[in-house]
């Protein structure tokens, strides 16, 4: 049975994205903050006849992420999948040139550390081969005009671009493929009710990441199952 941990995966993507690996089969270890939450996507998972282990880990503290992965190691299992998911988008996020400087922190820390560090925790432990999955968004491109949308997010995507550009090249050895992943617009908490996506069709491609995918395909950056610029 392969395994995959997914993180912020107590709702939105990070929970669809659950819950289709668990219908491929998937041993899916369920990772957040909120323990209540966590309950509340775990019981959800159970009512729809599939297993998950919670795990939980607050991305944004190196001890929680360090005290995860040791409970991980408990189980005397290797991953197969690793989906960096969780991520924030703060509301007053609004103009880079003037907003308090905690706004851009906050989103750094969550958005870019976050991902790096649960990456390297959990590397001990990932298979060979195997695949790191990270949530990104087009709003990280470098190529697209600038939307003037919450430019810290956007910003801390086009950092967690790079950073995958960087684990993909030295983790190519190790035959681990990295990529990110633009979901699209999805009716989430945080992409809101006027998202012109589904969150099933938002989980889609990082599922495809996860499981079918060619590894040749590491160190790109991917939207419906195709490569799109940086």
């Amino acid at each position: 049975m392969k395994t995959a941990l997914i993180t912020g995966a107590n709702k939105g993507i990070g929970f669809e994205i659950a819950r289709q690996l668990g219908r491929q089969g998937f041993q899916v270890f369920l990772s957040g903050r909120n323990e209540e939450k966590m309950e509340k996507a775990l019981a959800q998972l159970t009512k729809e006849g599939l297993q998950a282990v919670p795990l939980r880990m607050d991305v944004t503290d190196k001890k929680s992420i360090l005290a995860a992965a040791r409970q991980f190691s408990s189980h005397d299992i290797k991953l197969d999948v690793l989906v960096n998911n969780a991520a924030i988008l703060l509301k007053t996020d609004a103009r880079i040139s003037s907003d308090a400087d905690e706004i851009m922190e906050q989103t750094i820390t969550t958005n870019c550390f976050g991902p790096l560090l649960v990456s390297k925790a959990f590397l001990p432990y990932l298979n060979n081969p195997a695949r790191i999955v990270m949530i990104s968004s087009s709003g990280g491109s470098m190529t697209d005009p600038v939307g003037g949308w919450s430019p810290a997010y956007c910003v801390s995507k086009t950092m967690l671009n790079s950073i995958t550009r960087q684990l993909a090249y030295e983790l190519q050895r190790r035959n681990i493929a990295v990529n990110a992943v633009c979901p699209g617009w999805v009716k989430t908490d945080m992409g809101g009710a006027g998202a012109t996506r589904p969150v099933a069709k938002g989980a889609e491609t990082p599922v495809w990441l996860a499981t079918d995918a060619p590894q040749n395909l590491s160190g790109k950056f991917i939207r419906d199952k195709r490569v799109i610029d940086w």
